[in-house]
């Protein structure tokens, strides 16, 4: 393979050109789902998943089938090498060697596919990692704005549910704001959107939290924080109005409903008494008339039967658009397709944490549960004063000392000093302690810059 060989291992790999471009293939794709095999004849997709999945693995692989290729699966690693103690690494480079020539990765711990890309000599798809990011997921909620609404750009979407550990959400709120959409996250209580995630929102799309009036969503926002996303500004929407309690939700193109999701909760985790559910009765506010509703599922009681048969319930359509989505993502990535737009995503530099160094605090991220063949990588997120999140994870690095591999100092993070550290230098401390334990000496805090 080439070395401008593509991964999509987050919804930042692809720019919106390249997106929307996708969108127009997996329509014609739709048309005649048979009529394709000759796209990807004698290729072949692996299925690695180390978690359990219906609608994800199941439409990848009808996807590669029905372009004609074949597949190879792994549904369940606990009857694979991995349960005798494989890492990921290796997994995927005797996978990447013959065995296929795309894959497809499902896996517990945040990070896993940019572990997975480095390693592999074949594109790698994400399809879920941990709770951080799920971008076919996203590619396939958005194909579903994009055929409803006619478009992304500006439409009114309410995001509910748990917004904590829902991956879906996570690659879906990035995207949905580098489109310019409007969001008004309605999460349920306790399970507001990661510190994180709002973070990147601010720092990357210049996007600020504002409390939002969510009383016309009625029964559905009761008891809910809402909070009000945009990367405009307030007074040029007409969605909201100022009502004195925050930013008023008015009319709503596309309500997304999360379920719960249990087997990331955390042991601080209070239980749930009474989750958000959406039936006939919470859709038949006003500000809801003419919304779709979504979800990712498998669904539990968030979402009443009664509301199957409502024409505004697309999730099972949603479903079955899986597919050929799937089919473009994968003829793209197989270079079986041209998308006829330049090639370009958000990019960004990453720098290895000194050996034996791992600033990552995150103990589900894959640089904590990988013990062999994984190196710690950060990227920077502002140099005055130091922040960086993690290059797997996303997750802010809390180092109040950031000290030099060159000078064998440490300097806090806010000095003008730490400033002047080269990035390939930068080694995170917890604390002072730390540092000294580790060999660098204290630097005098200087100044901060004018």
């Amino acid at each position: 393979m080439s070395s401008a060989r593509r991964h999509l291992v987050s919804i930042d790999d692809l720019s919106l050109a390249e997106i929307k471009s996708l969108f127009e293939h997996a329509k014609r794709f739709a048309e005649d789902l048979r009529g394709f095999a000759k796209v990807c004849p004698g290729l072949i997709s692996a299925s690695l998943f180390y978690e359990p999945s219906t609608r994800t693995r199941l439409s990848f692989e009808s996807a590669m089938l029905r372009l004609g290729g074949g597949v190879l699966t792994a549904a369940d690693m606990r009857a694979t090498s991995a349960s005798k103690g494989e890492s990921l690494a290796d997994t995927v480079r005797v996978v990447s060697g013959a065995y296929a020539d795309v894959i497809v990765l499902r896996h517990a711990s945040e990070g896993a596919a940019r572990l997975a890309a480095q390693y592999s000599a074949v594109p790698v798809v994400n399809a879920g990692d941990g709770s951080h990011e799920h971008p076919t997921q996203t590619l396939c909620d958005l194909y579903n704005l994009w055929l409803e609404r006619g478009r992304i750009e500006g439409i009114n979407v309410v995001l509910a549910g748990d917004l904590r550990y829902s991956r879906t959400i996570h690659s879906f709120v990035y995207a949905l704001a580098r489109f310019g959409a409007n969001i008004v996250c309605v999460p349920q209580p306790g399970f507001e959107l990661p510190a994180y995630v709002v973070q990147r929102l601010r720092e990357e799309f210049a996007v600020e939290p504002v409390r939002a009036d969510a009383t016309r969503l009625g029964d559905l926002a009761l008891a809910s924080d809402a909070v009000y996303l945009t990367p405009q500004k307030p007074h040029q929407l007409s969605l909201f109005t100022d009502g004195g309690k925050g930013l008023a939700v008015g009319r709503v193109d596309a309500l997304y409903m999360t379920r719960p999701q249990t087997e990331r909760f955390k042991g601080d985790d209070l239980p749930i008494q009474k989750y958000q559910q959406l039936s006939k009765r919470e859709m038949s506010v006003e500000s809801l008339r003419d919304a779709v509703v979504m979800h990712p599922l498998p669904r539990r009681d968030e979402i009443q039967p009664d509301l199957d048969e409502d024409p505004r319930s697309i999730y099972f359509k949603q479903a079955a658009r899986g597919v050929p989505i799937r089919m473009a993502i994968l003829a793209f990535l197989l270079e079986r397709i041209d998308l006829g737009v330049p090639a370009h995503s958000l990019d960004a530099r990453y720098y290895p944490a000194p050996v034996g160094e791992n600033p990552c605090r995150n103990t589900t991220c894959i640089s904590r549960t990988e013990t062999r063949h994984v190196r710690a990588l950060y990227r920077l997120a502002a140099r005055f004063p130091i922040r960086a999140h993690c290059a797997y994870c996303s997750h802010e690095i809390v180092a109040p000392l950031v000290g030099c591999t060159t000078t064998r100092h440490a300097h806090f993070f806010d000095s003008a000093s730490a400033r002047r550290i080269r990035p390939d230098h930068m080694v995170f401390f917890a604390s002072e302690a730390e540092a000294a334990a580790a060999g660098y000496a204290p630097a005098a805090r200087a100044a901060a810059a004018t």
